[in-house]
């Protein structure tokens, strides 16, 4: 980064081949070095798609989930959905490490971030959701199951899709826990409760329960369809590929992209390179364990 220019292939090739911890490593021997921080210097060097996607690669990923909450809470309508991913997908010691990351850099919490941008029943299902620690253990009730999938069914087959213990049974039991009542459902009812709560295409927080239950139930197929849709709409949607890739790469992105390549018939990252252009495809290619 110093004399004429950028070296957008070393930051490329030094980056992207860094886990989470090397990247902070990076960081604080950079600003040992040059008494200068990293981050700002890379925003102030870089631009676009490919700024924002190394900005959400070199934070912390608990830093990274709490910038990516806060500008999903921010926006003029905000996108409720990348509140549940965080919090759905996340284990419950990750989610705690996002929330105590968030009032360290806003001084607020997350939780009264999103009801202070948030009203009615999208607001009482996503604080409880960023609120919760759950049980994330391997043990599940299936009596518990069986109660909790007629629970379900009732306020689904009575379209009360706001119902106390529909937000209670989501927001408290474990993920094991709940696979167990979904697969409950399934199986006395012979559909998803997903396909069960597929309504009016305009209501916002029917569109969040769908989702909820979605990344509770199997994150990795949910993340597949999101990258699916960001790519294959008119127009990228750079923020949904980038977010993807950069807080999967460290954790399942592999089984996504089979899921994909599945789903598909075409590997991903040709997909990406299709869609994308210059250091930011570079970049994705990269995370994607593909280099040009």
């Amino acid at each position: 980064m110093t004399g004429w220019g950028t070296d957008e292939k070393a930051i490329i090739s030094v980056l992207g081949h860094r886990n989470a911890v090397q990247r902070k490593q990076i960081r604080l021997a950079y600003e040992d070095l040059y008494q200068e921080d990293l981050i700002k210097r890379l925003e102030s060097e870089l631009s676009g798609d490919f700024e924002k996607a190394v900005y959400r690669w070199i934070l912390d990923p608990a830093d990274r989930d709490a910038v990516l909450a806060n500008v999903a809470i921010k926006k003029l309508s905000p996108d409720h959905h990348v509140i549940v991913e965080i919090s759905c997908t996340r284990s419950p010691e990750e989610l705690l490490a996002v929330r105590r990351a968030y009032q360290a850099r806003y001084k607020h919490s997350l939780e009264e971030d999103v009801a202070a941008h948030t009203k009615g029943d999208t607001r009482k299902l996503l604080v409880a959701l960023v609120s919760a620690f759950r049980y994330d253990g391997e043990e599940i009730n299936t009596r518990v199951a069986n109660s909790e999938a007629k629970i379900l069914h009732e306020a689904v087959k009575d379209k009360e899709f706001n119902h106390e213990e529909i937000i209670r049974i989501l927001s408290t039991r474990s993920k094991m826990q709940l696979m167990a009542t979904f697969n409950r459902y399934r199986d006395d009812h012979g559909t998803t409760i997903t396909k069960n709560l597929e309504g009016d295409s305009g209501d916002e927080f029917l569109k969040t329960l769908r989702t909820t239950i979605r990344c509770l139930n199997d994150p990795k197929k949910y993340f597949e369809k999101v990258l699916r849709n960001s790519i294959r709409r008119v127009g990228t949607d750079e923020d949904a590929l980038t977010r993807v890739i950069v807080t999967r790469a460290e954790k399942d992105l592999k089984d996504i992209k089979e899921l994909y390549y599945k789903r598909n018939s075409v590997p991903l990252d040709q997909a990406v390179a299709k869609d994308t252009a210059g250091d930011y495809k570079a970049l994705l290619l990269t995370l994607l364990g593909k280099e040009d």
